[in-house]
Order: C-alpha cells, then structure tokens, then sequence
C-alpha cells in the first residue's frame, strides 16, 4: 500500500479543534495512528490519510477543510526535499526537484510541468494529484494544490503570475471559496488538478539559495530514494547536474551516494535501459545547449562547465550530438 509521511498533516488537529472537532477521533476512524498527527516522519497509508480528511469535513459540516489545513502548512513539512527546493537557483530547478523527489514525501503523489490544456502560448500547466489509476480525493487535492500554491508565493517572495486553476472534481464547497483562496479564476470537473501559470516562472531566480546545501539535500534524498523498486537513473541524472563541471563523473561517486556497489548501479541502470556513460552524456549535451543557447561564456569556459578538459573536446561533442560547431548551435539560437 503507498504510504505518505505523516507531515501532511500538519495543521490538521489545529484546524479541526478551531472547527470544535475530535482529531483523534477522525483518526482512529479513519485507521490512522493517533501519533501521526503530532509526528513528521511516520510512514502512513495514503488511502488512510485522505479518509481522516474525508471524514472530518464531513463531520464538521466544512467542505472547504482541505483548504483551511493549506492555509497552516509550510515548506519545513517536506523535510529535506524543502532544503533542497529551497537552495535552488530558479523555480524551475526547484520544481525538477519536486518531480524527482516528491515520492519520498508521498508515493502516490505527483507534480510536474505539461503543456498548457487551452494551448495557450507562453503559459504551462504545474500538474498536481495521484498517479493514474488512483481516484483523486477531493479533501487531500484541495490541501495538496492550497499548499502548493502558498509555498510558491513563499519561494518568490509573492505573486508568481498564476493565470487559473483547475479542479478535477465538482466540489461541495462553492467555487466562490476556491476563487477567494487562489486570487484567480476556478474551473470544475476538469481532467487534473492543474495551476495555470507563465512558462517564464521556470526561469524566475531564487535569491539566497546555498548550492552546498543543496548538493547536500540532493544526496541525501537520492540514497533515501535508492530502494529495491526505484528506478536509479533519474538519481544519477540529479546527481550528475549537480556535480558536472566541478568533479570528474565516475560511477563510483555517484554508486557512493545513492549507497550501491558500483556494480550494482551498472546493473540496475543497465535494467532501466541506459548505462552512466549514456547518462553522462545526455546530462553534458543538455546543459552545453542551455549555456551555448542562454548565455555569451566563451567556448573554454563551457567546455570545462560540462567536464570537457579542452574545447577541442567540446567541438567534437557539438558535431556527434548535433552535428555542428558550437558556434553554429549558439548563432541557431539567436
């Protein structure tokens, strides 16, 4: 059964005593450990979690529960996956964390960034809820995209352009009370629980972040999320976006952190399809086309960006991954 950290219910025995409610009751209801609304780090049943939420505003008569526990709830409850969103240098590095990591917080939930449903140019969609196959709860979606919402504005520093949000259920509570929460428009019965926002939002910077700290949270989540049945290569992808440019990429590196026998990795990343060298590679011919498309550096300084000893290198990559010059690839994107 996927399990969830018992954080994600901060600011539920708050919210619901404030209402006149028994949170240990709803608890025990809902087959819950009492303990887990006190405690961050109990591993519970996800379907477990939503049912205490289910029956508490059913029980007070609020259908706008999930909303109000939002309101309480902050970055910190994301333990170590918060220290690393919030050492990021952009939004965007911070959402890739989020994509990468958020199964260590909650296995059944997911976040990532999909094309705008309208077609809208220059705005995406942040995609939030359950994994295909699991009915999305209406109390655990409302507290998820409420929270996701609020720590957005509390990594900007404020408003960050959202456009619209969609729902994916008619919820009891009236839309009015989702349009006052989010400042923006709300539509009902739609296929996901999406935040419309400007695609320039992944670009936005993140001032005061620590990249130390962050390498170190990166680390840290990537031998927590090394398991039997998890799939390495997204890890050692991290890992290596990470380090590129400041240590040599070897397999053993990267085999220490996520806590494997460097044979071990090699089996497992041979099992997922791809190799460390082929990952090496994808990671070093991303980020040149981002520092050749997005900045002026010169060709030397890329070429050691990316862990290429001499520009010489560097070319020769440019013509296997593109076949073209560094040159032309930088006067393409202008």
């Amino acid at each position: 059964m996927p399990a969830i950290r018992s954080a994600g219910l901060r600011g539920f025995r708050a919210t619901v005593a404030e209402l006149g409610g028994d949170a240990e009751a709803y608890a025990v209801a809902a087959g819950l450990p009492v303990d887990a609304l006190d405690a961050d780090d109990l591993l519970v049943e996800d379907v477990a979690m939503a049912a205490v939420l289910e029956i508490a505003a059913a029980e007070l008569a609020c259908p706008d529960l999930g909303l109000r526990i939002a309101r309480r709830q902050d970055l910190g409850m994301l333990g170590p996956l918060a220290l690393a969103i919030q050492n990021s240098s952009t939004v965007g590095e911070a959402l890739e964390c989020t994509e990468h990591y958020l199964f260590i917080h909650a296995q059944s939930l997911s976040l990532r960034a999909e094309p705008d449903p309208y077609g809208t140019p220059g705005i995406v969609a942040l995609r939030y809820g359950t994994k295909p196959g699991v009915v999305a709860p209406v109390q655990g979606t409302d507290m998820g995209l409420g929270f996701l919402h609020r720590a957005t504005i509390a990594l900007v520093g404020g408003s960050y352009g959202l456009r619209s949000v969609e729902l994916p259920y008619v919820p009891a509570a009236p839309v009015s009370v989702y349009e006052n929460f989010f400042g923006v428009a709300v539509s009902v019965g739609r296929p996901a629980a999406v935040l419309r926002v400007p695609a320039t939002l992944q670009n936005r910077p993140l001032h005061g972040g620590d990249s130390n700290l962050k390498r170190l949270a990166l680390a840290f989540l990537a031998r927590q999320g090394a398991g039997p049945t998890t799939e390495v290569a997204p890890r050692v992808r991290t890992i290596l976006q990470q380090s590129l440019g400041t240590t040599p990429p070897h397999i053993d590196g990267a085999a220490h952190l996520l806590n494997l026998h460097p044979r071990t990795l090699q089996r497992r990343l041979a099992g997922e399809g791809t190799s460390f060298a082929a990952i090496v590679d994808e990671v070093r011919r991303t980020e040149a086309h981002r520092y050749l498309t997005t900045t002026s550096l010169p060709m030397s300084q890329i070429a050691a960006a990316v862990g290429l000893s001499e520009q010489s290198a560097f070319t020769r990559a440019c013509r296997r991954w593109w076949n073209a010059t560094p040159t032309t690839v930088r006067r393409g994107a202008l």
